[in-house]
């Protein structure tokens, strides 16, 4: 599996298909592999695009920085744009989950000239996280010794979720505490690229999900009846929607 160096931190990547780019950027305390590769969406995409999923700084077989400083949007984003230089790469589509989507609108915004159409799945503009208060639960939580006597349900859900994938505590509780700041509203009417949003309709991870698709122009939103956030990219539906979303989405 390929490196590269984006800014002093090591991130791993992999690289399937052949193609017009499409890069895929998983939630927060997954990787690449259980995001991506254990689901199908890997083999899937990679029959009809070239593929590139990275593991984000902090998860995965990247480097885990223990600094807040070295997380934010800006450089989990600048990391994306980074491999699309270090391949030659001048414009992709993007495919984000959770926090991946995060990202994802932070390169909407920052970075429109280097895509070509977007996905965001299990987001919405409110998903509760930007909260200082619940952020703070949550690093709390994560760096507990004892998790038993995490009485926050949200917090223990988080450092659950975090133990079951072997992940790195202090970096995931770094990325928490990171610098992170809402998008002002009127931001996503200067969208102009093709997005699709998808989210389960018993996601309860997240906000209203109707609110997002009325901010960014033209974007399309498909809510997948019986599912949650969770379980979600498994969806065939899901699947078969992101197959015709890209299929008519040529540079």
């Amino acid at each position: 599996m390929p490196f590269f160096d984006s800014g002093g931190v090591r991130i791993h990547y992999r690289d399937a298909g052949a193609g017009q780019a499409l890069v895929l950027i998983h939630g927060y305390a997954s990787d690449l592999e259980h995001n991506w590769g254990a689901t199908g969406w890997i083999d899937l995409l990679a029959a009809q695009r070239r593929v590139l999923a990275l593991d984000v700084r902090g998860h995965g077989q990247s480097d885990k920085p223990h600094a807040p400083r070295a997380y934010g949007y800006s450089n989990m984003g600048a990391d994306v744009v980074r491999l699309l230089d270090h391949l030659g790469i001048a414009r992709a589509m993007l495919f984000g989950y959770s926090m991946g989507s995060s990202i994802a609108i932070e390169l909407m915004l920052s970075r429109p000239e280097r895509l070509l159409a977007v996905v965001l799945g299990g987001i919405a503009y409110d998903d509760g996280v930007e909260d200082p208060a619940d952020r703070s639960s949550i690093v709390e939580a994560l760096l507990a010794d004892d998790p038993t006597r995490i009485t926050n349900p949200m917090a223990a859900a988080y450092r659950h979720f975090a133990d079951a994938r072997g992940n790195d505590l202090a970096a995931l509780a770094a990325l928490m505490a990171g610098a992170r700041a809402p998008v002002a509203p009127e931001r996503f009417s200067k969208i102009k690229m093709p997005v699709l949003i998808v989210v389960g309709e018993q996601d309860e991870a997240i906000g209203d999900a109707q609110v997002l698709p009325r901010l960014i122009p033209g974007s399309r939103l498909l809510m997948l009846e019986g599912r949650n956030h969770l379980n979600a990219p498994t969806d065939p539906r899901f699947k078969q929607a992101v197959l015709d979303f890209i299929a008519t989405c040529r540079a």
